[in-house]
């Protein structure tokens, strides 16, 4: 694609960025056969190729963010589908999240859209505020027909039936290997994912001590920045980003680290790109030592020796591929291989490539588009009659959870199972009954 950027815009190392990206796309459109908005809405600008000529233009003309613009820039998942479609290579990531903080900067969004981005800002990266925004939204549910908002009634709903108690296991501390050390590794415990469903890091402390790592839950870490990240939001991103980094860096070069696992596949793509982010920053330099060991669980996994077990004769488990995992981070086959030596029988959805609509805030701000890509995906997963549904994130889990009755947990949970672990309490009676209040402390 032909640009015509000034010398003086290329001074800036996001246009320069942009400019590189622009100019390796080839208008094939190839990526508008798996983007999930273009199959859902038809609309060319709602395909990868259409919002790369608005991006283009807004950008080269440095003009002010228009209302179309930002209507299907805001419209897209980020899912990835088109790179890893596109025959070309072109770094669409990068390009639409550079276009996301210039609409930030630029545009003067409706007060409601404004108040709804501070709040999801302001709350969903810390855990205890949104232990109490979820208490709330319970409460609130059975007004959710009165609420003409489609937003903040998909924000009710997303409260689950069950807020689970506080895991002491996410507090800073070290967790010792239960058999011959092989490696020491840092677990990003997250954020979202310690308010909605403790037994993910629960079970992967389990399963790795079992299997000869020593697990540190590092002093100061906490939300990778995704979440503000793909708002726009490049400063509150980059804070919360650069507290990592530094609680991360502390440990590597204290008593070191192999790697640094993470369970949550969206977290993993953001903090694999923590390099490119603080390229041009004073942490640049502990940013990319910090992407460089940087893996999902599944990652580490397969480079330990996963006991084969005999247990769990014929259930059989839907694997969904979370979007930021297959696309994002290019891992498609080590969960499934993982599942299989566990002593599970996978199976997959028609047409695995494409989105659940949950997005990180997407399901949030875009309710409707998303609501159709979770029936399509529930119905796929449901198709293939399984016992369980597994997903390795917890913003999928909770999307394709609100849409089915099959018990869905996460890939580790099963893993820690199947070698030694407990069962997990989504596939008990006692952990789908709901207790009165959730337990805060």
């Amino acid at each position: 694609m032909q640009t015509h950027f000034t010398q003086d815009q290329l001074k800036d190392p996001g246009i320069q960025r942009a400019n590189e990206i622009l100019r390796s796309c080839v208008h094939c459109g190839f990526c508008t056969a798996t983007c999930p908005t273009y199959q859902v809405l038809g609309d060319e600008l709602d395909s990868p190729r259409g919002r790369i000529y608005l991006i283009k233009d807004m950008l080269e003309n440095n003009r002010t963010p228009d209302e179309k613009t930002v209507k299907h820039v805001d419209r897209c998942l980020s899912c990835l589908a088109c790179m890893t479609t596109c025959p070309s290579g072109v770094h669409y990531m990068h390009l639409v999240d550079h276009a996301r903080e210039y609409i930030e900067k630029n545009y003067d969004r409706p007060l409601s859209d404004k108040a709804l981005r501070w709040v999801l800002a302001r709350i969903l990266p810390y855990p205890m505020r949104f232990r109490v925004a979820l208490l709330l939204a319970k409460i609130g549910k059975p007004f959710a027909p009165l609420i003409p908002d489609a937003r903040l009634r998909a924000m009710l709903a997303m409260a689950p039936k069950r807020i689970p108690p506080v895991s002491r296991n996410d507090d800073p501390q070290s967790f010792a290997p239960v058999t011959e050390k092989k490696m020491r590794v840092a677990l990003m415990t997250g954020c979202a994912q310690k308010a909605l469903n403790t037994d993910i890091n629960d079970a992967t402390i389990r399963l790795l001590t079992r299997l000869g790592c020593e697990v540190v839950v590092a002093e100061g870490a906490g939300c990778c920045g995704a979440l503000t990240h793909h708002m726009g939001k490049a400063d509150e991103s980059h804070a919360t980003a650069a507290k990592n980094i530094r609680a991360w860096t502390r440990e590597m070069d204290g008593q070191g680290l192999d790697a640094i696992v993470i369970n949550t596949s969206g977290c993993g793509t953001t903090v694999k790109d923590y390099g490119h982010m603080f390229r041009n920053d004073g942490l640049a330099a502990d940013a990319a030592r910090v992407s460089d060991i940087a893996m999902d669980i599944s990652e580490v996994l397969i480079k330990l020796d996963l006991p084969v077990p005999g247990v769990k004769p014929g259930l059989t488990v839907a694997y969904h591929a979370a979007c930021s995992l297959q696309h994002g981070q290019q891992i498609k086959d080590h969960p499934k291989t993982l599942l299989r030596k566990a002593g599970f029988t996978v199976v997959e959805p028609a047409d695995s490539h494409l989105c659940c609509g949950s997005a990180g805030t997407y399901n949030l701000m875009q309710p409707e588009i998303s609501a159709k890509l979770k029936d399509r995906k529930v119905r796929t997963l449901e198709a293939r009659n399984p016992d369980v549904i597994a997903a390795g994130n917890i913003g999928c889990m909770m999307q394709i959870g609100s849409g089915t009755e099959v018990p869905i947990l996460h890939t580790v949970e099963l893993l820690d199972w199947a070698t030694g672990g407990p069962v997990p309490p989504a596939m008990t009676e006692e952990g789908k009954r709901a207790p009165e209040v959730p337990i805060l402390r």
